[in-house]
């Protein structure tokens, strides 16, 4: 079993590997300056030329990657040197010196994912520890909507089989899985929070905290979490209907489900005492793969409901070039899609033995 997480262990590690190089090959191949989009119109060649010291945007393309990895690594080392930009600032963040090795020092610490360019002074940290409890939440509701009406509705697709009910939702499926994310918010947003919102009585818009009316402080506004949580669901859900009703079908052809009816058990006491648990394996299955990707799905979502997550905060740190904010976001829910693959992993393991022996 230990074998089996280190070589997991090994394959997120050269993953990420891979989404950093190649999100800060592309990022730094975007069109504009971002020394100018931080000191806007108004800027000289001095203050120019400041800037680029200061974010070691001066600096060639391979050592600019030098230094992001650097950063990032838990063990890096700094110049003693204080006009080096990679100079360990009292401030940046906290580190446990190793040892020195000539003019540098090593160090032990946390990843560092730099500041943003646009909110001055203001870590990329503190940004992603912001908005990134908001995605979460939104996350966390779309997949309860999809596991409770997904599940509800495989089974009745189940009992229906070839009926017109059966076939309905079965159309409603393949369009909830073949419509684009950001097609469904527009539509959502249009259709319940513009056109029906005299009985719907939602928002086009809106974040999950909102300020009063009087700017005195910030109250919860849940009835904003309901459209945004319904369009991220949908894809899922189809998945989850799909899923149930053929998992639900195969496991209703089983012998012991044959021996539970003879026994006279109606119908509603073999779904639920016999065939519901054996069925759900593979629904709990795409689940776990789904919650990671909705973290990365949410970014249109949040930004076309303006919900104040990251995947709203990436999308605006593109529109200015904001690197930092934008690999930090990245890196964050890459970081989080392969560890929860990584404890699927484990639970198929625990679960499968011969997984592990493979």
């Amino acid at each position: 079993m230990i074998r089996y997480f280190l070589n997991k262990l090994l394959y997120a590690v050269i993953t990420l590997f891979g989404v950093i190089t190649v999100i800060f090959l592309l990022l730094n191949k975007l069109p504009g300056d971002a020394a100018q989009m931080i000191l806007g119109q108004a800027e000289s060649e001095d203050q120019i030329a400041a800037v680029r010291a200061k974010y070691g945007l001066d600096k060639s393309l391979f050592a600019q990657y030098g230094y992001f990895l650097n950063d990032l690594s838990f063990i890096s080392g700094h110049s003693k040197k204080p006009d080096d930009f990679t100079y360990l600032k009292k401030g940046k963040y906290s580190a446990t010196i190793l040892f020195d090795v000539g003019n540098n020092t090593l160090v032990l610490k946390w990843p560092y994912l730099r500041e943003s360019y646009q909110k001055t002074d203001k870590k990329v940290t503190e940004i992603i520890a912001e908005t990134l409890p908001n995605t979460f939440i939104l996350a966390v509701a779309a997949v309860i909507i999809a596991i409770i009406i997904g599940i509800l509705l495989g089974i009745v697709s189940a009992l229906y089989k070839d009926q017109w009910l059966d076939k309905t939702i079965q159309v409603f499926s393949t369009l909830g899985m073949s419509v684009p994310s950001f097609f469904s918010a527009i539509l959502f947003a249009w259709l319940f929070g513009f056109v029906l919102r005299k009985y719907t009585n939602l928002n086009m818009t809106g974040s999950l905290y909102e300020v009063d009316d009087f700017g005195e402080g910030t109250f919860i506004q849940w009835k904003n979490l309901i459209l945004p949580a319904v369009v991220l669901g949908i894809r899922p859900l189809a998945v989850v209907i799909q899923l149930m009703r053929n998992s639900l079908l195969e496991v209703l052809q089983q012998e012991y489900i044959r021996t539970a009816r003879a026994k006279g058990l109606s119908g509603f006491q073999v779904i639920w005492r016999h065939a519901l648990k054996n069925a759900l394996n593979p629904v709990v299955t795409a689940i776990s793969g789904w919650f990671a990707s909705m973290l990365a799905g949410a970014v249109f979502v949040e930004y076309i409901f303006g919900w104040n997550g990251l995947g709203k905060q990436l999308v605006e740190a593109l529109n200015f070039k904001d690197l930092p904010v934008v690999t930090g976001s990245v890196l964050v829910i890459a970081t989080m899609f392969v560890l929860i693959n990584i404890f699927v992993d484990l639970i198929y393991g625990w679960l499968d033995p011969k997984v592990i022996r493979q």
